[in-house]
This record gives structure tokens, sequence and C-alpha cells, in this order.
């Protein structure tokens, strides 16, 4: 009980954290609201085109937050991961893509480079699977049948005590 409570709790705080994380600078101070999805998948890649919010990196952060969501009302330790594994997988995915983009990714002491916005998907990214792996999940049902007692004795006569000896045949 305590786990499940521990790995929902910890789940749900970083799926907070990746739906937050778009509102935040990701680098140079764009919001990661403002980068499109279908740019990490495409081959120009990420451009300065500005996203509109359902077509941002928001809509796959706050889907996972929903199956996170789910996989913590039903218990289930698989869809929690899969969500944590999204999350970080866009992140990264971003990321990258970023890095073709502009050349070079950073993060500069000046506060330019990589944002707080990636430290949050990256952060909730990974206290989600966390939480996946701390949740007991569902209780298993077992496939095995029950031990079954031994059936009582049928017939009183077949049964004998063994502390004294057995009686001899009678002659007749």
């Amino acid at each position: 009980m305590a786990r499940n409570v521990l790995g929902s709790l910890l789940a749900l705080i970083g799926a907070a954290a990746a739906v937050w994380s778009p509102f935040r600078a990701w680098y140079d101070g764009r919001l990661g609201r403002y980068y499109e999805v279908g740019e990490l998948f495409t081959g120009p890649g990420v451009t300065d085109a500005r996203a509109e919010l359902f077509l941002s990196l928001f809509l796959p952060f706050l889907g996972a937050a929903l199956v996170v969501l789910a996989g913590v009302v039903f218990r289930s330790r698989p869809a929690v991961a899969l969500a944590g594994l999204v999350v970080l997988g866009l992140t990264v995915l971003w990321m990258v893509r970023v890095g073709q983009a502009l050349g070079e990714l950073a993060v500069r002491g000046d506060g330019s480079g990589l944002g707080w916005g990636v430290v949050g998907a990256l952060g909730g990214g990974l206290l989600i699977l966390l939480g996946a792996l701390v949740m007991a999940g569902r209780p298993t049902r077992s496939t095995a049948p029950a031990a079954q007692p031994p059936p009582p004795p049928s017939d009183a006569a077949e049964t004998r005590t063994w502390d004294r000896p057995p009686d001899p045949p009678s002659p007749g």
C-alpha cells in the first residue's frame, strides 16, 4: 500500500513537472510551447516558427500526464513507465534536433542556452519512471490451484491404529 502511494505521488509530481515545462524557457529564452512537435520528426528540424499551443510540446506532455493519471488510478506500472519514456524520449529528441539546427547545444553561465523547461521535462520524465519503479502495481492472481486438504477416509474399517499389533486371524 505504501509503495503504491509513494510511487503514485512521485509519478504525479513528475507529470505535473512535464506539463509545466513547456511554459518555461527551453533554449535561449524561447518557451517550449513555441516548438512544434512535428518539427522534431521532419527533415529541416526545429525552426524559428512559433507553434500553436496544442501543436507544441505541450500536447504530448499533456497526453503523457493523462496516461500517468490513468496508470495511477488503475495501478498500472507499464502505463506509468510508458508515459515517462514518452516524456524523456521527446525531450532528448528535441535536444538532438536543436543541436542539429543550431550546430551546438550548450549551457552558458550568462543564463542563455538550455533553460529550466528542459530541466523540468527531464526531471519530470525521470520522476515518472521512478514512480513506476516504486509502485507495487496490481496484486497478481495466482494461476496455480490452491492446495486442498486430503480427503477424509471413506470407510472406518480400512483405518488402522498402529499403536497395537493387528489381531491374528480367527480359526474358523
